[in-house]
């Protein structure tokens, strides 16, 4: 009897089991977009989402034609790394009900020599003339044309060394096509004379890290409009800048690999160090290099490492291009893992007429106000009990513009939605008066800049307001109580989305002392509900003991 050979197990799925267990040694970020496609291979069908093998091994057969330019390798054909198969397996493989593909914006992070050139000419080639798509327009963005010309050059050198492509493919100066189906591959910069009328399949972004504004970003986009299945592939080291765009995507991408924000058209590969993790420790050098050892060579970061310990002025270079870390700011304050400590069930209910402390954040008139009643337990812990609210204009627009699910969070009932296009404090006033007579609030802490109005109407009402300076002096104590009570897993909030978003947004600023705040202006998105609850927490640290109280609605 012949016994049949077992099924080939994908190199896609194979490299996620690996690095899953611990064979292969990656980053916390690595590790979760591993997860992340093992968890959809079990549930995403109920999304309506399939993960296609055909399609994954057919454009990785297609980097089989492709080969090598430069370097010790030129001439030799394209061999993917097992990063770079699970890469281009993911990103081609999964699909929508309608046999779409599913990620349509692809944000992958490694430093550099880790031949990010070449997989994205590779990605570009396929794109334009391999995936099935009449009149493809497929273009690698870069800041300047000539920058873009990097990886189209890389891109036409692919074509020339490779009979397959050769045979079918036209080179003209700056233009890849092939008549018969009106695709092509071109390289375009922001000083291109217009990118109007563009109509885009693929965009081949290098190297976002160095656009400093996002116009390019916000043409291309907008430019796939009309295309059935079209991707932005962008690949980059870490940069500096945290108001960029490449921060933005970066921010964005470890958000949804973090199950904050849920977007399963977006796609994430982030090869970094860890917090905590030596830059000078040889061993976690991997983590930021998934080809070290092939196009990274260790004797070249060795001698990177060593200039960059003895020329401080080195140092964020070395860490930044060579390590992937975003350097020259604040950095975020809790990992997510630590956060998630405290996400075991609050129970409203079991609070009522217990005392608590209050902490109200007044953002601007068209954006979030927090309101966050702190409630500590007598083994040394906290119960938080988030309130949030946001006027409907500001709701649809920051859903639409910039992608943060507020609209889901309202839906949900996470957050209060106010009518109109700023917020209107009545409701607020009226919902924080019925929370009066639900619990024991002795004090409300709040920052004094745009408070006025409300908090007159709440001491009417009975309340006991107490302003508190947003300075190192009145947050650095209650600060580091936070902070003490987060590592703890003392820290219990519910896993409410909202305050966990504005958690993964936090930086804080250290003065010379060692005093520490989080800092509004250095954190990339909103953090109210992380400012309403370092009040509620410094009001709890020096409020004296409690008295008998009758439980009425404000004491």
């Amino acid at each position: 009897m012949v016994v049949a050979a077992p099924p080939k197990a994908s190199p896609i799925t194979a490299y996620a089991e690996a690095v899953t267990r611990g064979e292969i040694v990656t980053g916390r970020l690595v590790r979760l977009a591993c997860e992340r496609h093992l968890r959809d291979l079990q549930t995403a069908d109920e999304r309506g989402l399939w993960f296609d093998d055909e399609a994954a091994e057919h454009t990785l057969r297609f980097f089989g034609f492709l080969r090598h330019s430069k370097g010790e390798w030129a001439g030799e054909p394209f061999k993917l790394e097992p990063w770079q198969q699970f890469i281009i397996g993911v990103l081609f493989g999964w699909k929508r009900a309608d046999g779409t593909r599913r990620f349509r914006t692809a944000f992958v992070e490694v430093a550099r020599k880790n031949g990010k050139s070449t997989i994205s000419a590779g990605v570009g080639l396929y794109l334009a003339f391999a995936d099935d798509e009449p009149g493809a327009e497929v273009y690698v963005a870069a800041c300047k044309r000539d920058q873009a010309k990097i990886v189209w050059g890389e891109a036409r050198r692919m074509v020339q060394q490779s009979p397959a492509l050769k045979r079918r493919v036209t080179v003209f100066v700056g233009n890849l096509h092939i008549a018969g189906t009106a695709s092509k591959f071109e390289p375009l910069g922001a000083d291109s004379d217009s990118m109007d009328g563009l109509n885009v399949h693929g965009n081949i972004i290098d190297e976002l890290h160095a656009h400093k504004t996002r116009t390019m970003w916000d043409v291309l986009q907008t430019a796939t409009g009309s295309r059935r299945q079209p991707l932005t592939f962008v690949i980059t080291t870490a940069g500096y800048d945290r108001h960029s765009i490449c921060w933005e995507q970066h921010d964005y991408g470890i958000k949804v690999l973090e199950g904050i924000i849920e977007d399963d058209t977006f796609f994430s590969y982030i090869a970094a160090l860890d917090e905590g993790d030596d830059w000078k420790d040889r061993s976690v050098w991997v983590k930021a290099n998934p080809n070290l050892g092939v196009s990274v060579k260790v004797e070249s970061i060795e001698q990177d490492c060593a200039k960059a310990e003895q020329v401080p002025g080195e140092q964020n270079a070395f860490r930044r291009l060579r390590l992937d870390e975003w350097t020259e700011q604040a950095s975020r304050w809790i990992d997510m893992e630590v956060y998630d400590k405290g996400s075991v069930p609050v129970d409203p209910d079991a609070l009522l007429g217990h005392s608590c402390f209050a902490g109200l954040d007044l953002a601007s008139v068209r954006d979030v106000t927090a309101f966050i009643l702190w409630f500590a337990d007598d083994e040394g812990g906290v119960d938080v009990l988030p309130f949030f609210w946001i006027p409907d204009e500001g709701m649809r627009q920051r859903s639409e513009r910039d992608r943060v699910p507020y609209d889901v969070w309202v839906r949900e009932g996470y957050m209060e939605v106010t009518e109109g296009n700023i917020t209107d404090y009545d409701v607020i006033r009226e919902r924080i008066k019925g929370l009066g007579d639900q619990y024991n609030i002795r004090e409300i802490a709040y920052d004094r800049w745009g408070a006025t109005q409300l908090v007159t109407q709440l001491t009417e009402d009975g309340a006991t307001c107490v302003p508190m300076g947003q300075g190192f002096a009145s947050l650095s104590a209650p600060t580091k109580e936070l902070e003490k009570l987060l590592l703890a897993g003392k820290f219990r909030h519910g896993g409410h989305p909202v305050l966990r978003w504005m958690f993964s947004n936090v930086a804080i600023q250290q003065d010379s002392a060692g005093n520490m705040k989080p800092a509004k202006d250095k954190s990339f998105e909103k953090i109210d509900g992380v400012m309403a609850t370092v009040m509620a927490c410094g009001r709890a640290m020096v409020a004296p003991a409690e008295e008998e109280t009758s439980g009425v609605f404000f004491v």
